[in-house]
Formats: C-alpha cells, sequence, structure tokens
C-alpha cells in the first residue's frame, strides 16, 4: 500500500472542427486542481469507508482494516480478529457487474461516541466472516484489541446487503446499533454455510446493545420479512426527526433483477424495543420507460430535510441496455416520505394495522425540477453550503460531478471536477472531510482520492468568479484570484473576501463616464480590501505612453481623475486606466475605436465612449457634443451590464419541437431514419458522423440535437452536407464523457430518434506485441489498451520516413496491423507507433525494426510414406514468429510445390530449428529424393533456403560393414555377462518388488484415511458461455462455416411456419437413403436456428413428430424409442431440451458443475501428471492412471518476477514462495509460477507461458532452466529425457528468476516420440537398480497398487459430485422447470392413449429424453457450457462420472464381480442410493399440478423474446432450403399425394423460382464485381470471426 500525489489529467487537445470559442471553452474545460491530490491504494477492492471528528479515514477492504490521516498518509492496518499475516496478501473475490450490488467482506464501518461527553469514540465494524460478525474498537487506537464482538449481526454473505445507524437511547442513555442486513440469500451453498439460526432467517431488522459483551438482540428488537416479500437490499440508514430510515428495494440475488419499488423502511430511534412505523415507496421512474428500481447510493441533506437518492434500470447483461436515461438523481422531502409512510404487512411483519387486503403502498413522488438524469451515476452526497444545495455524483466512467441547486432546488447542469484517469467506476459512498468542507474523499476500485470540491482557480475575474454561483469560492482581494475562502489571507476581514452571497456587483470595477462637459471622470465602485494607504489613479494613453491625468486620495476615500476635453484627444483611441493603494493593483482597458458605429446608449455608455442624446449617437468620450446635457443623457442612460447568455450550439441554436407537420411542393413528406455511424465518438468529437435513411434531398433546413445529462443544454448541429438522399454527413462538437440521445428534425418538425451516441475517453495503450519485428515487415502486430473503437486512423511515425498510414482492425481493446517495410532505412531502427483521432496524435508506444532473419539451411525427412517432415535452421534472433507470420512451401520434381504445415520452433544454443510437416501424401520417399528447396514467407519476406548436403551412398557402404562387425562383437560380450548376472539380477527383483508391494499398499491406505483436498468455495466468478455460443456448441459440436446472406428468404420462412408442410418434409428427407445421421442433426439444428424465436410453434413441431415416432416404435421395441440420434426429432428434443433449460443450467446446475470441473483439476495436479502422455496419478479412469510413477516429493521455491514493461506496477508483489514436485518439468514448473503469481496478486503477470525462462540463482551465479537443453539424459535408444525439477538438483528454498525472453517459443510445444518424461521406455526397465533413483524402479510398479488412487480422487470430489447430482434432480421451490413438467406430462399422456400400463417404459423414455439427451452431453462437455478448456484427461474422468450418472437413471440392477471394470466397480455402491432419488424425482415431478396451455405458451414466448437477434436465421433457412433442393423432387410427389397441400405445393414451386433468380442475379453480380474492383477481405475477416450464426 502506499500514498502517491498524482497531477490532473492533461486537458484534450483542441479538436479539428471549428468551434465558436465560448462553446470550445465550455465543452473542453477539463476539471483542474490547484495542488495534486493524495492517493492511497489497497491490495483488494474497498468495500466500506468512513471519516471520524478526529482520528482520521477508516478503509475496510478484503479482511483489513487500515485508518490514514486526512491526507491519506498510512497509520496503521489491523485484520480482522487481530489474525496472523497482513494486509499485502490479496483475497480472490470477483465484484459483480454494476449496477449490481457489489461483493464485500467488509460490511460496517461506523465511528461514533466522539465528543460524546468523557467518553472515547469507537469504531464499529461488520464483516461476513464468523457468521456475519461485528467488533468494537477505540478509535484512537486500532492496535487495541477489540471491546466487544458478536456474531449474527450483519450479512455473512460477500454478495448480500448491510446498513446500519448507532445511536442513543433509553432511561441508560446507552449507544443502540440499528441494523438491517440481506441474513439469507436464496442460493442454497451459501445458504448451507453461513445462515443464520433457523428463529432468526426472516429478520431484516434489529436493534443490537452496543454496550453488551456479545451485542446481544432483544426478542422484541426485531423486525421480520413478511411471506410475501424476497430478499431486500438495504442501501444506508440515517436518522432523521427521531425516527431511523432504511431505504432498500427488492432484490433477486439470482437472476439480478429488483423485484419491485425501492422504498424507505422507517422505524423509532428508540431502545430494547423495535417499533415499527410504516414503509413508503419511492419513485424516480421518470424519463424511462421501465422504470428505476434499483436503488444505488444515498444521501440525507439534513439541513434541508431532502433525501438525496441515485435510481437506477436494469442495464442488462454486459451494460448492453443502458441508455442516456439509465440512472438519475432524484430529491425527495423526508416530510412527505415521513406522512406517507404506512405500518402494513407488505415486506415486514406488523401485528397491528388497518390496511386493506391488496392494498399497495403508495409511491412517493420527487420534487421534479430537482431531478437530473445521466447515462450512468453511481453515488451521491448532498451538503449545504451558505443556503446553497451542493451535490457531489459519481459516475461509472470515473467522473465527479458537483451539482448546485438554485431556486426551487432546480438542478443545473454539473460540473465536472475530477475525472479517474482509469475510468474506474466510483465506489456507492461519497465521504466528506470532516474537517475541511474543500476536500471529498473519492472512491473507486481500490484506490481512495481526497479531492478539492471546487476547481476555484479557472474563474480569472471577480465578476467571473461570483456569478458562477459556486458557494465553495469567492474572491480574495489580497490574492487577487478566485479561491477557497481557506486559502484567502485574512478571509474573517468581509473587506478582504467576496462570496456569491455579496454578487458581482461588488466586484470592484472601473467606470469612465462624461460627468460634465468640460472633462470625462474615472473612478472606480464596489467592494476594495482593506486601505492603509494612500489611493493612486493613473490614465496613460496606450500608443504614446503619455499620461492624461493622475489622482490622489487618502485612504478613507476613493480615488478620482478627470481627463479634460481636448480637440488634440479625439486621436487617443486605447487607454489604460490603473488603481492601486499599496500592493493591490486594479486596471482596465478602454477602446474608443468604434464609437461612432454604435447604435445604442447602453452600449455606448458601458464601452467608455459619451452618448449625445440630442443627435442620438455616440461619439468619443473627450470630444464635446453641441448642444449637451451630459449630465441629464447620463441619468436616462445606464450602462450597459454583460449578459451571461447560455452557451451557442456548434449548429448555432437552441432547439425547439415543432411537431407541425411539413410538406414539400404540396405533398407530405415521410423522412426516415436507418442508423448512424459510428455510435462511439471521442470526447473531441467527429467531424464525419454519417447518418442514413432516406428522402433527405427533401428538406431545407436538416438539424441533429443531442441531448445528454437532462439539466444540460442541447446541442443542435446543423448538418455538414447532405450526400445524396440517403446518406448525410454532421460534424458534431467536443463535450464531455457521456452517452446522449440522439434524434434528427427536418424543417423544425418532428425530431426523430437515431438512439445514442456515447462520448469516451482518448485511446490508451497498454501493450504492444510482439514489439521487435524484422525490417521487411508483414509481420502481424497487435496493441492492447482501450477505446481504440474511436480511433481515425493508425501512424508509424519514423524520424527519416515520416509519417506512414497502415490497415488496422481495431476492436474496443486490442488494434491489429501488419508492420510496413523499412527496407530502405538501416538495418536496426525504431519507430513510434501513433494513434489519430481527428487531428489529434496520440503516441501508443515504440516498434523496433531488426535485420531480417537468416536461414542457414533446410532437412527433408519422410515419416512413413505419407507425411514428410522438414526442418528448417534458423540464426538466433529476438522474433517471436507465431503460425500466423511463416508459410512454408516445398519445391520438388518438375517445380512442383507442397505447402506445408507449421508445427512448433525450437531454440537451441546455437540455432532455432523451425518445423513443419506435409501430410496426406501418397509417395513421400520420392518426392524426399525429388526435394530441391524450401520456400519460406515471412510477412513480406520471401526466401529460398537450399538443403543441406547428406553423405553420399558410397560412404554408406564402407563404413556399414565396419559398424556390423563391431555390434557383434558387442552384442556376444553382452550376451555372456547378463547371462552371468540374470540369477542374481532376478532374485534382486523379487526381493524389490516385494518391498515396494508392501511399502504402496500402506502409503495408499494411510492416503484414503488422511488426504484431504482442500477445495476453494470461493473461486470468483464463474466463467460462462453467453447463449450463442452456448446454443451452437450444442447444435453444432463440430463447428461450420457461415454461408452468404440471401435476402429471398421471406417466402421459405413463411413456408415453414405451415405445420403440415414441414412434417410432411421431414418425414420425406427421412425416408432418402442418402439422408445420414449427420444430415439428420444438421437440418433439426438449422430448424432450431430458424425457430429460435417461435418456440411455440417449435414445440407443436415436436409434439407430432414425437407421436409420430412413437408409432413408429409401438410396433416394434417402445423401450428403444429416444435412445440414440436417428431422427430428426431426436436431435430436434435435444436442441429443444438446450433451448428451454439453459437458464436452469446457468442459474442452478452451473456453479457446482463448474466447482466439480475445478475441484477435479485440482485433485490431479496435486501428483505427478506426464508431459507426454497427460496420465495422471490422480484420476478417476483406469485408462489414465500413471501407474509408472517414481518416487516424488514437494520442493518450496523462492521466487521472483522480473520487472517488466507489460507489469510495471508498484504494488505487485514479486517474491512468491510456491510448491512445486521435484518430478515436474520445467514447463510444469512455469506453469505452476505464473498461477501463483495470479493467486498472490489477483492479475497475471503481464506475459503468455512461452514468453518468460527461469533461471536458478546460486550467489552470484545463474542457470538458466529448460525442458530440453544440452545437459538433457539421452537414453540408450536416443530418447530424450525432459528435464525436471530434481534433473537440476533444485533443493528447498532455492531461489528461482522469471525473466523474458528475448525470441519466444510457441506455447502449444508438442513433444514427439523421440523424448520422455516420467514413463520410460522399456529398454530403461533392465537398467541397474543403482545409482539414480529414477532409473530402474519404474520395471517394478505393478497397475493393480495404484487402483486405491482412483478411490482418493473420488473421495476428494465425492461431496461436489453429490451436490452437483442433486441440483440436477432436484426441485427449486418445489417447481420443476417448465420444459421438463410439461414434456414428461406430455409422455404419461402418450402412454395413456396406447394403453400403455408398463411403468417402466414411460420411465425409459423420460430417461432417453431428459438425461440421456441432455444432462450427460452437458457432464461430458463442460466448455460448452464454460470458457474454459477440456483436457483429454479431464474427458476420461468425466466419462466416468457421466456413466455414473446414467447407471442412476437405469432401472436394471446391476450384477457386478470382481472382475467388473473399475470405472463401474468405482461408483458401484453409490449407484442404490442414487437411483431411489431418481424415482422420487420423477414421482414428484408427476405429482406436480400439470401446467396450463396459457402458462407454457407464455414461457415459451419469454424464452423466444430472450434470444430474438441472437443467430442469423437466414444462414439457417438457407441451409435448410439446400435440402429441400436436393431432395426436391421427392418433397414435390410426397405434396402431390396428400390432401391439403395443394397451396403449399404452389408455395414450394414459388420459393424454387424466388431462389434460382437470385441465384443468376448474384452469380452476374460477383462476375462485374470481379472486374470492376480488387479482391477484398473484409468478409472473409468477417465470417472468420462471426462463425456465421452470430
Amino acid at each position: 500500500m502506499e500514498v502517491s500525489r498524482r497531477k490532473a489529467p492533461p486537458r484534450p487537445p483542441r479538436p479539428a472542427t471549428p468551434l465558436p470559442l465560448l462553446a470550445y471553452l465550455l465543452a473542453l474545460a477539463a476539471p483542474s486542481r490547484g495542488a495534486d491530490e493524495p492517493v492511497w491504494r489497497s491490495e483488494q477492492a474497498i468495500g466500506a469507508i468512513a471519516a471520524s471528528r478526529e482520528d482520521g479515514v477508516f478503509v475496510a477492504s478484503g479482511s483489513c482494516l487500515d485508518q490514514l490521516d486526512y491526507s491519506l498518509e498510512h497509520r496503521l492496518s489491523r485484520l480482522y480478529r487481530d489474525q496472523a499475516g497482513n494486509c499485502t496478501e490479496p483475497v480472490s473475490l470477483a465484484p459483480p457487474a454494476r449496477p449490481r450490488p457489489g461483493s464485500s467482506f467488509s460490511k460496517l464501518l461506523l465511528p461514533y461516541s466522539e465528543g460524546a461527553g468523557d467518553l472515547q469514540g469507537l469504531l464499529l465494524t461488520g464483516w461476513t466472516f464468523d457468521r456475519g460478525a461485528c467488533e468494537v474498537r477505540l478509535l484512537g487506537n486500532l492496535s487495541h484489541s477489540s471491546l466487544r464482538n458478536g456474531t449474527e449481526v450483519v450479512s455473512c454473505h460477500p454478495q448480500g446487503s448491510t446498513a446500519g445507524v448507532v445511536y442513543r437511547a433509553g432511561d441508560q442513555n446507552r449507544w443502540y446499533l440499528a441494523v438491517a442486513a440481506t441474513y439469507v440469500l436464496p442460493e442454497p451453498e451459501t445458504a448451507s454455510r453461513c445462515n443464520p439460526a433457523a428463529s432468526d432467517r426472516d429478520t431484516a431488522i434489529a436493534l443490537k446493545d452496543t454496550e453488551g459483551r456479545s451485542l446481544a438482540t432483544e426478542e422484541l428488537g426485531r423486525l421480520k420479512l413478511s411471506g410475501s416479500a424476497g430478499s431486500l437490499h438495504f442501501v444506508d440508514a440515517f436518522l432523521w426527526n427521531g425516527s431511523v430510515y432504511f431505504p432498500y428495494y427488492p432484490y433477486n440475488y439470482t437472476s439480478g433483477a429488483a423485484t419491485g419499488w425501492p422504498s424507505m423502511v422507517r422505524i423509532a430511534q428508540s431502545a430494547k424495543v423495535l417499533q415499527f412505523q410504516g414503509q413508503a415507496a419511492l419513485d424516480c421512474g421518470r424519463g424511462h420507460p421501465d422504470g428505476r428500481r434499483l436503488l444505488l447510493s444515498s444521501s440525507l441533506v439534513e439541513a434541508l430535510g431532502v433525501w438525496a437518492g441515485v435510481f437506477s434500470a436494469a442495464t442488462g447483461e454486459g451494460q448492453d441496455r443502458r441508455s442516456p436515461a439509465t440512472t438519475a438523481l432524484c430529491l425527495f422531502r423526508m416530510s412527505e416520505i415521513q406522512e406517507r409512510a404506512k405500518s402494513c404487512p407488505w415486506d415486514f411483519q406488523t401485528a397491528e394495522h388497518n390496511c386493506k387486503e391488496g392494498e399497495q403502498p403508495e409511491r412517493v413522488q420527487p420534487i421534479a425540477s430537482s431531478t437530473l438524469i445521466h447515462s450512468d451515476l453511481t453515488s451521491v452526497y448532498g451538503t449545504v453550503v451558505m443556503n446553497r444545495t451542493v451535490l457531489f455524483l459519481g459516475t461509472g466512467d470515473g467522473q465527479l460531478l458537483k451539482v448546485i441547486l438554485g431556486e426551487n432546488l432546480t438542478s443545473n447542469c454539473p460540473e465536472v471536477i475530477y475525472e479517474i484517469k482509469e475510468e474506474t467506476p466510483v465506489f456507492y459512498k461519497l465521504v466528506p472531510h470532516p474537517k475541511k468542507n474543500i476536500y471529498i474523499y473519492l472512491t473507486a476500485g481500490k484506490e481512495v482520492r481526497r479531492i478539492p470540491v471546487a476547481n476555484c482557480s479557472k474563474h480569472p475575474s471577480c465578476t467571473e468568479c461570483l456569478t458562477a454561483a459556486d458557494p465553495h469560492c469567492g474572491w480574495c482581494h489580497s490574492l487577487q484570484r478566485c479561491t477557497f475562502k481557506e486559502d484567502c489571507a485574512h478571509p474573517e476581514n468581509y473587506e478582504n473576501w467576496l462570496d456569491i452571497s455579496s454578487g458581482a456587483k461588488k466586484c470592484p470595477q472601473i467606470n469612465l463616464f462624461r460627468s460634465s462637459k468640460d472633462k470625462t471622470t474615472v473612478t472606480v465602485v464596489g467592494s476594495f480590501p482593506p486601505r492603509r494607504s494612500e489611493w493612486e489613479c493613473v490614465v496613460k494613453n496606450v500608443d504614446t505612453g503619455r499620461q492624461l491625468c493622475r489622482g490622489q486620495s487618502p485612504a478613507s476615500k476613493t480615488c478620482a481623475c478627470s481627463v479634460p476635453t481636448r480637440a488634440t484627444y479625439r486621436d487617443v483611441l486605447v487607454v489604460n486606466v490603473t488603481f492601486s493603494v499599496g500592493s493591490w493593483h486594479l486596471s482596465k482597458r478602454f477602446n474608443f475605436t468604434n464609437c461612432s458605429s454604435l447604435r445604442e446608449c447602453p452600449v455606448c455608455i458601458g464601452t467608455g465612449c459619451a452618448w449625445c442624446k440630442s443627435e442620438r449617437k455616440c461619439i468619443h468620450p473627450f470630444t464635446a457634443c453641441d448642444p449637451s446635457d451630459y449630465k441629464r443623457s447620463q441619468e436616462h442612460c445606464q450602462a450597459a451590464v454583460e449578459k451571461r447568455t447560455p452557451p451557442r450550439t456548434a449548429g448555432g441554436g437552441r432547439f425547439t419541437d415543432n411537431k407541425s407537420n411539413r410538406t414539400h411542393q404540396g405533398l407530405q413528406v415521410f423522412y426516415h431514419i436507418k442508423s448512424i455511424e459510428p455510435r462511439k465518438i471521442s470526447t473531441l468529437g467527429k467531424s464525419n458522423v454519417i447518418v442514413t435513411g432516406a428522402n433527405f434531398t427533401q428538406a431545407s433546413n436538416i438539424t441533429m440535437i443531442l441531448k445528454g445529462t437532462s439539466t444540460c443544454e442541447k446541442d443542435v448541429i446543423q448538418v455538414s452536407h447532405v450526400l445524396n438522399d440517403t446518406h448525410m454527413k454532421f460534424s458534431l462538437p467536443s463535450s464531455r464523457k457521456e452517452m446522449k440521445d440522439v434524434c434528427i428534425q427536418f424543417d423544425g418538425g418532428n425530431c426523430t430518434s437515431v438512439g445514442p451516441l456515447s462520448y469516451i475517453a482518448l485511446p490508451h495503450c497498454s501493450l504492444i506485441y510482439p514489439a521487435t519485428t524484422w525490417i521487411s515487415g508483414g509481420q502481424n502486430i497487435t496493441i492492447v489498451g482501450r477505446n481504440f473503437d474511436v480511433i481515425d486512423n493508425l501512424i508509424i511515425s519514423h524520424e527519416l520516413k515520416g509519417n506512414i498510414n497502415v490497415s488496422e482492425y481495431c476492436m474496443a481493446n486490442s488494434c491489429r496491423f501488419l508492420a510496413p517495410s523499412l527496407k530502405s532505412l538501416k538495418a536496426r531502427t525504431n519507430v513510434t507507433v501513433k494513434l489519430r483521432v481527428q487531428e489529434t496524435y496520440l503516441d501508443c508506444g515504440s516498434l523496433q525494426y531488426l535485420e531480417d532473419p537468416r536461414f542457414t539451411g533446410c532437412r527433408v525427412e519422410p515419416e512413413g510414406d505419407t507425411e514428410l517432415e522438414v526442418k528448417i535452421q534458423k540464426e538466433n534472433d529476438e522474433f517471436n514468429i507465431s503460425k500466423t507470420d511463416i508459410e512454408i512451401t516445398l519445391f520438388h520434381g518438375e517445380n512442383e510445390q507442397l505447402n506445408c504445415s507449421f508445427e512448433n520452433i525450437t531454440r537451441n544454443q546455437d540455432l532455432t530449428i523451425i518445423l513443419c510437416k506435409i501430410k496426406g501424401i501418397s509417395n513421400a520417399n520420392s518426392i524426399d529424393t525429388s526435394s530441391k528447396k524450401v520456400r519460406v514467407k515471412l510477412g513480406n519476406l520471401e526466401l529460398y533456403v537450399e538443403q543441406e548436403t547428406v553423405p553420399t551412398t558410397w560412404y554408406f557402404l564402407i563404413v556399414l560393414p565396419v559398424l556390423l562387425v563391431i555390434v557383434i562383437f558387442a552384442a556376444v560380450g553382452v550376451t555372456r555377462h547378463k547371462s552371468k548376472e540374470l540369477s542374481r539380477k532376478q532374485s534382486q527383483q523379487l526381493e524389490l518388488l516385494e518391498s515396494e508391494l508392501r511399502k504402496e499398499i500402506r502409503d495408499g491406505f494411510a492416503e484414503l484415511q488422511m488426504d484431504k483436498l482442500d477445495v476453494v468455495d470461493s473461486f470468483g466468478t464463474v466463467p460462462f458461455l453467453d447463449y450463442k455460443h452456448f446454443a451452437l456448441r450444442t447444435f453444432f459440436p463440430e463447428n461450420r462455416d457461415a454461408t452468404d446472406k440471401n435476402e429471398s428468404l421471406t417466402a421459405l420462412d413463411a413456408l415453414i411456419c405451415n405445420k403440415s408442410f414441414l412434417v410432411a418434409v421431414i418425414h420425406t428427407l427421412e425416408k432418402q437413403k442418402n439422408f445420414s445421421v449427420k444430415d439428420r442433426c444438421l437440418f433439426a439444428s438449422f430448424l432450431t436456428i430458424a425457430l429460435q424465436t417461435k418456440l411455440v410453434y417449435l414445440t407443436s413441431i415436436l409434439e407430432v413428430l414425437t407421436r409420430d415416432l412413437m408409432e413408429q416404435s409401438s410396433n416394434m421395441q417402445p423401450k428403444l424409442m429416444l435412445r440414440r440420434t436417428e431422427s430428426v426429432v431426436e436431435k430436434l428434443l435435444t436442441n429443444w431440451m438446450s433451448v428451454c433449460l439453459s437458464g436452469f443450467l446457468r442459474e442452478t446446475v452451473g456453479e457446482p458443475f463448474y466447482l466439480l470441473v475445478t475441484t477435479l483439476n485440482q485433485k490431479i495436479n496435486k501428483g505427478p501428471v506426464d508431459v507426454i502422455t497427460c496420465k495422471a496419478l490422480y484420476t478417476l479412469n483406469e485408462d489414465w492412471l500413471l501407474w509408472q510413477v517414481p518416487e516424488f516429493s514437494t520442493v518450496a521455491l523462492n521466487v521472483v518476477f522480473e520487472k517488466i514493461p507489460e507489469n510495471e506496477s508498484a504494488d505487485v508483489c514479486r517474491n512468491i514462495s510456491v510448491n512445486v514436485l521435484d518430478c515436474d518439468t520445467i514447463g510444469q514448473a512455469k506453469e505452476k509460477i505464473f498461477q501463483a503469481f495470479l493467486s498472490k496478486n489477483g492479475s497475471p503477470y503481464g506475459l503468455q507461458l512461452n514468453e518468460i525462462g527461469l533461471e536458478l540463482q546460486v550467489g552470484t551465479r545463474q542457470k538458466e532452466l529448460l525442458d530440453i537443453d544440452s545437459s538433457s539424459v539421452i537414453l540408450e535408444d536416443g530418447i530424450t529425457k525432459l528435464n525436471t525439477i530434481g534433473h537440476y538438483e533444485i533443493s528447498n528454498g532455492s531461489t528461482i528468476k522469471v525473466f523474458k525472453k528475448i525470441a519466444n517459443f510457441p506455447s502449444d510445444v508438442e513433444y514427439s516420440e523421440d523424448h520422455c518424461h516420467l514413463i520410460l521406455p522399456d529398454s530403461e526397465a533392465f537398467q541397474d537398480v543403482q545409482g539414480k533413483r529414477h532409473r530402474g524402479k519404474h520395471k517394478f510398479k505393478v497397475k493393480e497398487m495404484y487402483l486405491t488412487k482412483l478411490l482418493s480422487t473420488k473421495v476428494a470430489i465425492h461431496s461436489v459430485l453429490e451436490k452437483l447430482f442433486r441440483s440436477i434432480w432436484s426441485l427449486p421451490n418445489s417447481r420443476a422447470p417448465f420444459a421438463i413438467k410439461y414434456f414428461f406430462d406430455f409422455l404419461d399422456a402418450q402412454a395413456e392413449n396406447k394403453k400403455i400400463t408398463d411403468p417402466d417404459v414411460v420411465h425409459i423414455w423420460k430417461t432417453n429424453s431428459l438425461p440421456l439427451r441432455f444432462w450427460v452431453n452437458i457432464l461430458k462437455n463442460p466448455q460448452f457450457v464454460f470458457d474454459i478448456k477440456k483436457t483429454p484427461h479431464i474427458d476420461g474422468c468425466l466419462s466416468v462420472i457421466a456413466q455414473a450418472f446414467m447407471d442412476a437413471f437405469s432401472l436394471t440392477e446391476q450384477q457386478l464381480g470382481k472382475e467388473a471394470p473399475t470405472n463401474k466397480l468405482l461408483y458401484a455402491k453409490d449407484i442404490p442410493t442414487y437411483k431411489e432419488e431418481v424415482k422420487s424425482y420423477y414421482k414428484a415431478i408427476r405429482d406436480l399440478p400439470p401446467l396450463s396451455s396459457s402458462e407454457m405458451e407464455e414461457f415459451l414466448t419469454q424464452e423466444s423474446k430472450k434470444h430474438e437477434n441472437e443467430f442469423n436465421e437466414e444462414v439457417a433457412l438457407t441451409e435448410i432450403y439446400k435440402y429441400i433442393v436436393k431432395y426436391f423432387d421427392e418433397i414435390l410427389n410426397k405434396l402431390e399425394r396428400e390432401r391439403g397441400l395443394e397451396e403449399a405445393q404452389k408455395q414450394l414451386l414459388h420459393v424454387k423460382v424466388l431462389f434460382d433468380e437470385k441465384k443468376k442475379c448474384k452469380w452476374i453480380g460477383r462476375q462485374l464485381h470481379s472486374i470492376n474492383s480488387p479482391p477484398s477481405h473484409e468478409g472473409a475477416l468477417k465470417q472468420g470471426e462471426g462463425g456465421g450464426f452470430i
């Protein structure tokens, strides 16, 4: 933790778009500060903050409490309950997305008892630990142990809410805590872990005696939830008018949605007995169609009797539903809330009430004039300064706004007084400085900042300072600038300080006026600083420097100076007037150049000129007017006063919404707006925003209106250029960060909405990789950062070559481009990567160019007769070559070419080897002998590499006989030697085998009894895939390419919505012999996508097809129905279950399933894992058991991470202790070290695994650790053994340094059969037992010795597995998912209709339709649900679990013997228990009341709406048409034979005609396009990324 001083962020540069000066200054006025603000950083996200009156600022984060002084200098840290450890160790806790309530271990932080007589100040803290514990500590001495503590005081759930306030009450004047909390959450896992006692489960608010030892609660000191109330989320607690108020809102913690209106509950400020005084609903929904039902922040403005709250509407996953009106600040009068609060049993239990049944809470309306609507507010704090109400607002993009309420509590346009560079969302609680009201503490993420509450120094003059109406600012005479009162010398002297109550009229002003016919007088009016010396005033001619008059006066009088009227003075055009007293000076310049052109008296007099009343003209002040009455002229004409008019907009006007219709040449014109591009622009504005639509050329006056914050002026922009009837261009001005509504107005008519447009911060670059490339260019370079979607283009800048524009592909957080060629420059040079936004260039980092790679030769070797292996040798260099950068071609025969597929790059001490393979050929040996050269393309670099020379044939003929003779003699000698020692070795082997058996059996028994896997319950956010990818992976296990869109599909869409037609088509297709099982599955999946938004219709199709399938199955064996995927309906059923159960899978089953996969991975990695075969000691599958395991032990390493540019943060812990196994390879050790760094710091190291190296440090010597190096052991048959930690003889406590490699290697290195790790080749089995311990002993292993490891793994995951199974076959809230209940009832009804009395048949149908078709597919494929990679080993283990799952649904009893497979025996004892639970599950579903058709239709309709616009349905329709046209004649014949399908037959023929015409037009268009334009890669790129259906 550290304190740093940060300067204000730089002001954005001037945009290219010309703006009026005043509008430009207002738009770009960046928040500024007079001094650097202090910043304090924690290791964990901050959960609570409070400031005491005397003892500083307290911050709770993770399990740590920190005390800071008011300047945010660190004083002291304490862990919860003074536990061992320190606050630098991060706690893994991922906060959910905004505006969902944040996760935090700290729940309360309340200083109290400050200044209460002789009592010491106390601090009450609440934590989720120990079932929601509280501690009371001394404010002034945190190092002292806690005075009192208690449990079940606050919420024990990190996501649960808690709000509380401490007050004095009762006869004994004791301190009581009124606390409201979410004590119970609906999730079963967390509920079983820390839920309170059954009698307290429905408690919502409690009174706690803080002076009691355990913070006890009396029986009458509880307010309980009513039976109908769900979970409540409490936001704040405060005292007002003798009562305690708790703002809250009903909240579903599972779905993340508010379930009711925000409300305020009121209880009496009493002791022991809690008196419920009612609740009132709060309505802050104005301006949003769905209302705002989330309450994000709360603040009581006590002096005004007003409560302020920040309310939000739901924003959806990934903030995709955020709009300019999502959040709002609303103010409510407390007196009205108190009056409207009713004691009815809506959310809370109450015994006495006189409420009518069905009566709903009356919603209190906010003060309309003060409501402020904004796109992303997060927090509020309100106060009263100088009788002005001031509100500070935090935003989700790191801004601190200031709002000053005027008369009638009218909100002004907020001022941005601070911006966080990293754009971290502001914490929901803003804390004022308790001693100086000029500071406020701003919390965001892991940081706290002390921010000045105003930017007074930005007002250069007294008039501007006071007319700004900021109550924190005033004019300081002694400093002659706008300051805080505390910053002005002697502010208590009212003559030295002017605040806003004085008004601008009190500002010192110099007046020049015609006092008589003969003279013009200069004087000063207003307020002045204290005067202790004489006044002096001087008027000078600026052009000549000559004094026109000079005056002096005593301190008690004001100085005046008169200029005589002379003909010679008429040439004086500019004068400078100066007044001074002591060190104080005031000056003003008057310009008389344009006096004669001024036509109005007030303007004339205001500029210092004179007004001639008789001639009604403006004249030079030093000349005469005859006849003239100057005195009367001055009385009748007051000097003009500067009027502060609102800034004119970029288009030159204000917006008025005229609702009248517009006509053009007598005809009414309808203007259509289609889109606006781009939707995001930078704060600099955008000079080419394109709007598309229709009839633009019909309008004579087109304006765009931008509306951001509701209390700010709208921007009105005239169209820059109407390009044609469908496109026009606007030039948008600069603005601050916010989302704005856009509408277009034609000829003063209605303003047509275009949707939102976001102003976002300028792009920021954090990383360029690779940072080194070759001089010929062409390598793929990636830039990582944020806000890249607003850049205009990317530029490479070089001091000699200048700026080079490059083509880029940018998304929000990354940009990709090809490095340009710099062949004309020197070999080693650096260039700067720049981003252009408007006319502003932003430096993004440097890119280093080095000499092109040098290739020294290549070898071509056959691998069998179907595969060639090409190895290309390259000199070692610093390049990071990836698979996408390189292209290799082999030339052979008569200039024939073969493309070589890149495999990997291996770097040795002298050379780098690039390996590629040519597969799928039939004559590898002949190609090898005829191969000539290899062409290597690296980006723009193209080289030809010749083959290395090989020894000639005659050389081998000479050497071969000699070698044969040597081999024969050696073989004879070895055979004789082995025969002598055979008997001796046999006895040794038997003894060793017996010893090994004894040891392994004992160790296995001990492990089963003692071993315990530390499973981490809190594993952060579950990485769920979004619905699109879940559905596609379920529907199409094999990826498919996209198909071009076809606009002629409307008719086909209507045709497949004809049920009779669609059923006839499916039956016809299934009768075709070449309509394979794969085709049936694909057709069903395409049909599911095409009808994704018509689930009611899809369900009816499923019913019809299932009945038809039953008719087929009833003639043979009904028990086999739905068992295999051999028909369209069976795959359709799988897809239908996936669609309808996706929500249940995500909300109920997803978390235990992810925990199972995580726990299984932990257990596997606890023991040795062979890198080559992926077999492990701990597994569930005997086929993946590493039974040839060597002896191993744990080695504790002290790892030091090198400081790298990608991770330069000072607060990152770089010395970490990591446990590895001595049998781990260096690559495995790297993975464990990376994981330890992530766990320690909460963020990755910044490099990929293949970009780092490890060094063993022994004293001053370093040795690089590699999987393969010169010290690697090469076994007798030429196989290389991978290096391990034990190979390098690394002991406990050794220091390992992590460093960044100069050249990188591919991350997916695949070892060939020439390498081994833990499983040694058979030839090593006969090595002598003596020597290194890893040799010889492997052969004495017996596989059956290690079967206990399967049982050990089963025990480790058993509780997690049972929790997963029971989450699948349980009924949450005694309700089955709609799809399951509906389809099971459907099957029951069909069995009854067919007179099937055997209950086993229906059981098998249900099992085949749900567990077999859906759950087994999910259990075996976690990558369908989560964003994870499934390894082959995990796949093997999940197959065992899936088999056990299906056995639980089987009706046949298992007859297993001792020779049965271990995969069956492993769960044999558990299966009977599971079977009983499954039977109960089926029975419970059958006993539930049946679903009505309306309930099911409503469910399916809601699911359809959820998935609107998820998929490109046109692609699916195109694929369906391909099947129809393939079997067109058969389908047509079927339609002809069926009655009632004549119309469908006509429609089908019409569809075919449309498709044929479209295909013909498309072919002609392609030919013309290929003639007129070069090929484009844009379509391919979008296809590759979109996957076709997304």
